[in-house]
């Protein structure tokens, strides 16, 4: 008797453990979200805080796994100097807007992004930055292609 209450020890013990090690390793599997330095930048009256994606690596992390943003909040990509760009929705859990940009800050074009898509979308012609924000707060704020943003980072 004494040895078969050692064994069902031994054995939830065991079960224990092992559930243990399986939550320990779901959670090493979910990713870590990323929080990047800020910036305040205008747009006419509107501000916004916006976090700054500079480095190749946090360019290609950028709102990837984030499951909300604030209303005037984003993200600004630096590209340096003008490029190609484009920006697709890898792991990325909200609809975004992003707005392309020249060295000026001056908006290029205006694209809508679906959640978790890889669909391409780029600037019309070369670009110096992106910024994303929530789905359609360019439209709700009437903010097109022509206008200026301001505060950008170098």
């Amino acid at each position: 008797m004494r040895q078969s209450s050692l064994s069902r020890f031994f054995l939830r013990s065991a079960a224990a453990l092992l559930a243990l090690g399986c939550l320990s390793s779901a959670g090493a599997q979910t990713p870590q979200v990323r929080r990047f330095p800020t910036t305040q930048l205008n747009i006419g009256i509107y501000l916004i805080k916006a976090e700054v994606a500079q480095t190749e690596a946090e360019r290609e992390q950028g709102l990837m796994f984030r499951e909300k943003m604030a209303d005037n909040e984003g993200m600004v990509f630096l590209f340096g100097q003008p490029a190609g760009v484009c920006m697709w929705m890898k792991n990325t859990l909200i609809p975004l807007s992003v707005a392309f940009m020249d060295e000026k800050g001056v908006i290029i074009n205006i694209e809508e992004m679906k959640e978790q898509t890889l669909d391409s979308h780029c600037a019309k012609r070369p670009a110096v930055y992106a910024l994303e924000m929530n789905k359609g707060w360019f439209k709700q704020k009437n903010i097109k292609p022509g206008a200026r943003i301001e505060g950008l980072p170098r």
